[in-house]
């Protein structure tokens, strides 16, 4: 009886030592396995686990304006992001992230994004980017688990809306979505680095490196000054509003150097607090992207192709009795009841029929070619993005009623900065020196690439002093006599045209654009200008509506210049009996 029961008991102890053994040696397999075989896999596991790489954001590059002061630069911000501790519930991660919804303001938007990066597992969530350091005070005190800090550069413009359409913007990565920062992005972005933090089992911080050190942007300087810009900003706003328009557009130019002073659009925007709804427009630059039938400012193209072309004298005349001519069964009027006008007298008082009759006498061919040399139906090459090149159609496209269109500037679509460009021809004395708005870089001292300035010849020096005396006479006696500035000698044209109405295919008889275009002389051209109000209520002439606003705009940045009235400005009147008796 003991001998069986002392055989079982060896039988159980040999079955246990057996199992006790498996055990052991499932054990040391196991070990083995995890540190031996596995182990290079698992301590990468543990290490991704504890460490995470992030890039270093470079300072992007500051922007100037062309006295040193500062229109765009970019400030340290914190921002903030979770990364999930895996195998947390995802309630729980949740749940984190809605203790810092008041802290942070975000919205439902935001949570709703959180949650969905939350549900796929995603090792690294944005929480609130470029937040106040006050925000992110707050947000350290509360010791949240897996909420952690990187540094930033947010985009901060000192001027808020000044130079708005210029500047541009960029989104929430720092790249340049537009204006000077999207054109320039790769000059300002700079080169960014990356560092490694590693944290213990309890996510907390004990060690970082940094793998590669960022780049700093370089900077810009821009040819814009900002009191002439704000200058150019008051007082548009106060036309735009006066007269209530839709929108208006200033270009402000030194005509030898093609450098652009000012380049406002209103409606403006601030930079720095942008609705969503407005980027759209903030995109759109009308100095350099709108395009409209210029209207009368566009006769200085067809007097410069008649004057160039010998078609037209100065004591030629032409009979403008009627008030309205008949070409291709349509006709063209004219603004006001004339006499016989001699050619001079057709530009001053901006007479159509006249105009009309002096582009049948110059002919398809030749004001074609001049409208092409003179720079329409192509970009001007300003250093901007976005720029619309205009809508210039070829010569065999042209119907019977396109030399009258195109006299008085009509069936061709131009930008403003076209125009600016075409009264800089004459100011420069017939060569085109393209419009830059980029200087330099300072700080690295290398000159921004571009392409550099051609000054080819578009009409001969004689043609040009002609038309500079004619555009006087319009500023003197003509339609633009409210550009006048006492002391000074400006030249100018005024211009006014009907709107295109795309649901009737037609120009509207209702809206119009008003424009002036028009420069400042000296021994040397002080500065040019365009003025562009879109569709001006009560009156729309540009006489009326666009050359007080130069006379405003032109006024002050004389004052600001310091350039003194002119000892002997050439106050000759232009009269119509002056150039009948004179002719040549």
């Amino acid at each position: 009886m003991r001998s069986l029961y002392q055989k079982k008991v060896k039988k159980r102890t040999i079955i246990l030592a057996f199992f006790f053994m498996l055990w052991i040696c499932l054990l040391i397999f196991r070990l083995t396995q995890l540190q031996v075989i596995n182990h290079s896999r698992l301590k990468a596991e543990v290490v991704e686990q504890n460490q995470n790489r992030y890039v270093i954001h470079p300072k992007r590059g500051t922007i100037y304006d062309r006295t040193g002061n500062i229109l765009a630069r970019s400030i340290p911000r914190k921002s903030v992001f979770f990364t999930p501790f895996k195998g947390e519930p995802h309630k729980l991660q949740l749940e984190t992230i809605l203790m810092l919804k008041k802290v942070l303001n975000l919205s439902s938007g935001d949570l709703q994004r959180t949650k969905a990066k939350i549900a796929k597992n995603d090792p690294f969530i944005w929480v609130k980017r470029k937040i106040d350091p006050e925000k992110a005070d707050k947000v350290k005190k509360l010791h949240l688990n897996g909420i952690h800090f990187i540094e930033e550069n947010k985009r901060f413009y000192p001027q808020g809306k000044l130079a708005a359409h210029i500047l541009g913007r960029v989104n929430i990565d720092d790249i340049g979505a537009s204006g000077i920062e999207y054109k320039y992005n790769s000059v300002l972005e700079g080169k960014k680095g990356e560092r490694l933090i590693l944290r213990d089992a309890k996510r907390r911080e004990y060690r970082f490196e940094i793998i590669k050190e960022p780049i700093d942007g370089k900077d810009i300087i821009l040819t814009i000054d900002e009191t002439i810009q704000y200058i150019a900003e008051k007082e548009l706003e106060k036309g735009v509003l006066k007269n209530k328009a839709d929108w208006g557009t200033v270009i402000i130019s030194h005509p030898s150097t093609g450098e652009i002073l000012a380049m406002a659009n209103y409606p403006f925007f601030n930079l720095n607090n942008i609705p969503p709804s407005l980027l759209l427009k903030l995109d759109r630059n009308k100095a350099i992207h709108h395009l409209f039938d210029p209207g009368s400012t566009f006769k200085i193209i067809t007097a410069s192709a008649a004057l160039e072309s010998k078609s037209v004298s100065f004591n030629d005349s032409f009979d403008c009795s009627e008030g309205v001519i008949q070409v291709a069964g349509k006709s063209i009027r004219d603004h006001d009841r004339f006499e016989t006008l001699s050619f001079p007298e057709v530009i001053i008082h901006s007479s159509n029929v006249g105009t009309v009759q002096i582009g049948q006498r110059i002919g398809e061919e030749i004001l074609f070619n001049m409208i092409k040399t003179f720079g329409f139906g192509k970009k001007t090459k300003i250093d901007l993005p976005a720029e619309e090149k205009g809508i210039f159609r070829s010569l065999d496209e042209w119907t019977d009623i396109s030399v009258a269109s195109h006299s008085i500037g009509y069936e061709i679509s131009v930008t403003p900065i076209q125009m600016l460009q075409a009264i800089n021809i004459i100011a420069n004395k017939g060569t085109i020196i393209h419009p830059k708005i980029v200087k330099k870089s300072p700080i690295s001292s290398d000159e921004v690439k571009e392409i550099l300035p051609q000054y080819p010849r578009v009409i001969s020096e004689e043609t040009a002093s002609k038309l500079a005396l004619i555009l006087q006479g319009v500023v003197q006696e003509g339609t633009g006599k409210a550009a006048h500035i006492k002391g000074y000698s400006v030249v100018g044209k005024t211009g006014t045209a009907q709107k295109y109405d795309p649901s009737t295919g037609g120009y509207s008889s209702s809206a119009h654009i008003a424009s002036f275009i028009g420069c400042v002389l000296g021994d040397e051209p002080v500065f040019s200008m365009i003025v562009v109000i879109d569709d001006p209520k009560g009156q729309y002439y540009g006489g009326q509506v666009a050359a007080p606003i130069f006379r405003e705009i032109a006024s002050k940045v004389l004052r600001y210049l310091h350039i003194p009235h002119q000892e002997n400005p050439v106050e000759t009147l232009i009269t119509a009996k002056y150039w009948r008796q004179t002719g040549e």
